[in-house]
């Protein structure tokens, strides 16, 4: 059953180089393979402490995908690998997703507003 993941990206190597965003758009590219989307969010600071009992402070990237369990196991082992990272954090955000297609949206309950409506809509809105 697939389910809403978030993982925390990193910003920075560990020698706190900055990483670049076409090094970025390549882990991306990967992750879409596995996949087939991804929402990338805001950056946000955390701090954690690795079984060294060293202490990180960074900026991270939360990017939210819906994939199988078995899928982010291997996004985070790839993220392991591709950023060199000590670890990796990934957490569900929920397990009741809907994934709804257009193509699919023939049995709704609501009566969907005709090409008329909708324009008058639009134009009320432009005004």
């Amino acid at each position: 059953m697939k389910k809403l993941y978030e993982i925390l990206v990193p910003t920075v190597r560990n020698d706190g180089r900055p990483i670049s965003a076409r090094y970025h758009r390549i882990w991306d590219k990967n992750i879409i393979k596995i996949s087939g989307g991804l929402t990338i969010l805001s950056p946000a600071k955390g701090t954690w402490v690795s079984p060294s009992d060293e202490i990180f402070k960074e900026r991270m990237i939360p990017v939210r995908i819906l994939c199988e369990e078995e899928d982010i196991v291997s996004i985070i082992d790839y993220t392991i690998d591709y950023y060199e990272q000590e670890a990796v954090l990934a957490y569900v955000i929920s397990d009741n997703v809907i994934l709804k297609h257009a193509e699919n949206n023939s049995n709704s309950k609501i009566k969907n507003p005709t090409k008329e409506e909708l324009d008058k809509l639009r134009m009320k809105n432009d005004s």
